[in-house]
């Protein structure tokens, strides 16, 4: 869970996750300003993080990814605190997996009516459909978005990439993607509902403009290393 203030949704996520199938909870803070790292250790999480200074996104997965491989996960399952995505999906997602279909996992917002359906602004969505459709050109794959938060991986998948030379900022997520497709990863794709409401995270627009404009970067980057003409730290051995 990388989180940042996510005091008031924290428990509600919490609640859902099913520990029948879960043996470890990681709750990374990112200096948050209220007290999500207080009140993760009273609901009963037994792994906190907590930066002394904001990290960003990107740097909190990375503190996350650190500790799952320390904790030597078999699978390793990232879901935001914010309760914009319900952990009741874990069980198939995790299953796809353990049965060795596939070694990532995307929940997407896209398939089906998720996201208009549970509050998307049809800006994010226009947006959404217009950066995945440019990167599946790119890449060459068809994912039906690459900017979902709900995703997981197997320990080979996290011990093949070099998530670490990757940015902190948003753009973080999409890095990985990139990275887990140069490594010759196959990534499937479940239906995931999802909410949008005051307490969930979401970035204002010039933060998104940002994060855009990064995706392009990196589809393009990841386009030229395919062919042979740049080899960037981040398609690079860990």
């Amino acid at each position: 869970m990388p989180a940042y203030n996510a005091e008031k949704t924290l428990k509600t996520t919490y609640d859902e996750i099913p520990f029948d199938i879960v043996d470890e909870v990681v709750l990374v803070d990112d200096k948050s300003s209220d007290n999500t790292s207080k009140l993760a250790k009273e609901i009963g999480i037994k792994h906190v993080i907590t930066h002394k200074q904001n990290k960003g996104y990107g740097g909190n997965q990375k503190s996350c990814y650190r500790k799952a491989l320390e904790l030597d996960a078999d699978i390793t399952i990232m879901v935001h605190p914010d309760y914009q995505y319900t952990p009741l999906l874990i069980p198939a997602i995790a299953d796809i997996i353990a049965s060795g279909l596939y070694e990532c996992v995307l929940a997407s917002r896209i398939l089906g009516k998720g996201a208009l359906r549970g509050g998307m602004p049809m800006y994010k969505y226009i947006a959404n459909r217009f950066l995945t459709f440019t990167q599946n050109v790119l890449i060459g794959q068809k994912l039906s978005e690459y900017h979902t938060g709900y995703r997981a991986f197997s320990k080979e998948v996290l011990q093949s990439i070099n998530f670490d030379a990757n940015s902190d900022d948003f753009v973080f997520d999409n890095q990985m993607l990139c990275q887990i497709f140069y490594a010759g990863f196959e990534i499937a794709e479940v239906t995931c509902p999802t909410k949008y409401f005051e307490e969930a995270s979401s970035i204002n627009f010039s933060r998104s403009s940002k994060y855009g404009l990064g995706v392009l970067y990196y589809s393009m980057l990841y386009r030229l290393t395919k062919w042979g003409l740049s080899k960037p730290r981040i398609f690079q051995a860990p």
